[in-house]
């Protein structure tokens, strides 16, 4: 009964030892930096980095971006106001159909007939 015992023991451990043996080359390959999850994490690393890069000058650009336009919107609002006093200003001056009739005072009746000779 103790030789059994004996057996079964070893049996089992040397079954746990085959397993451990076939765990820690899982665990090797599934930590291989070119193949496994080390090299996905690798790989994940440098593209958050990329994009990092990226967020940045899109960032920039588009700050700048906002400053042009600010200045261009300004300059464009400066232009208005100043269309507006121009505008203004031609309100003030005579309407050019009036002044032509006033400096005709005088009235000329023509006849129906103005082109045959009288």
């Amino acid at each position: 009964m103790l030789t059994i015992a004996d057996t079964l023991l070893v049996a089992g451990a040397l079954g746990a030892g085959f397993y451990c043996y076939v765990l820690s080359r899982r665990l090797r390959r599934f930590t291989d930096l070119e193949k496994g999850v080390g090299g996905a994490v690798a790989v994940l690393s440098a593209q958050v980095d990329d994009l990092t890069k990226t967020l940045t000058q899109a960032q920039t650009t588009a700050k700048s971006s906002v400053d042009r336009l600010d200045d261009v919107s300004a300059r464009a609002e400066a232009a208005a106001r100043h269309l507006e006093l121009l505008v203004a200003s031609l309100h003030d001056l005579p309407d050019p159909s009036v002044s032509k009739q006033a400096e005709n005072p005088f009235f000329v009746r023509r006849t129906p007939n103005a082109g045959s000779a009288q």
